[in-house]
This record gives C-alpha cells, structure tokens and sequence, in this order.
C-alpha cells in the first residue's frame, strides 16, 4: 500500500489545538481488464491485487507482476485520514490555588 502525506494543514486544528496532517493512502485491488473485449465477451482473469514488478519511480512499477496488467487496470481504493498529534491521554487544567 502507498502512503502519501497530501498536506500539513496548519489552519485546521484538533480540540486540543494541534496541528492536523492528512493522510492518503492508496491501494490498487482485482484486476477489471476484459479479456474477451473483442469477441464481446467479458472475461477478467482472476487476479485479486496488484503487485508491482519492479521499485516504484521505475517504469516496471506500473505493471502487475501477478496477471501482467497496467496497474490503470486495476481497481483503486484510496484511504483518506486526518491525524493529529495530540496524545491519547486527554490533557487536564486546574483552575484556581
């Protein structure tokens, strides 16, 4: 799975009034390529995830190492989320003395 920080967002805050980051992370699943396009037929080979075949910024990461598709072929899931850096323990004042 890729991971892709898209932007620190210093104008949104968290309840604490931390810095929120957002987060993409993309995942590229079954194979939709239709192999019996030209007889019109529909027909897509089975392979469940994409696999890249070589190191990503190479020309060989575009293609699935499993079925041998172009990862266009392939259905793209993308997961966004918005993390802050707050701690998980929630932060208490006392007010007063």
């Amino acid at each position: 799975m890729r991971r892709v920080i898209l932007r620190r967002d210093g104008s949104r805050r968290c309840s604490n009034n931390s810095p929120v980051t957002i987060v993409r992370q993309v995942k590229y699943g079954k194979c939709c390529r239709n192999l019996a396009c030209r007889i019109g037929g529909h027909v897509v080979d089975g392979c469940t995830e994409f696999v890249a075949s070589g190191a990503e910024g190479t020309r060989e990461a575009m293609t699935c190492a499993t079925c041998g598709c172009h990862r266009n072929f392939h259905m793209k899931e993308e997961i966004t989320q918005v993390l802050c850096a707050c701690s998980s323990h929630p932060t208490t004042r006392t007010v007063g003395d």
